[in-house]
């Protein structure tokens, strides 16, 4: 799959942790994972609404993954879990 068609996937399914919380569809921003002090690649990302992932947020109804990864993985899973959940639905294996 080429990344265009990977971003359009992700795009079309909007933010994972709206999906998986809340069971809506919100516009997303594309989550790259790192991996030490960079990006892996433009293929390991995840589509997070600018509420999970950058706007700063934490409090009891969301965290924003930057800058609170600890908080965000504790309440929504690991990067790589989510990670896993956005391939297998791209996949159509969920």
């Amino acid at each position: 799959m080429g990344k265009r068609r990977w971003y359009l996937a992700l795009q079309d399914m909007g933010c994972i942790v709206c999906l998986n919380t809340q069971g809506i569809r919100s516009e997303p921003d594309m989550h790259h994972i790192s991996k030490g002090t960079g990006r892996i690649d433009d293929f390991h990302t995840i589509p997070l609404c600018p509420i999970h992932h950058r706007l700063g947020v934490n409090n009891h109804l969301a965290v924003s993954r930057h800058p609170w990864k600890k908080e965000f993985e504790k309440r929504y899973g690991t990067e790589w879990e989510l990670f896993k959940q956005v391939q297998d639905i791209v996949e159509g294996n969920k």
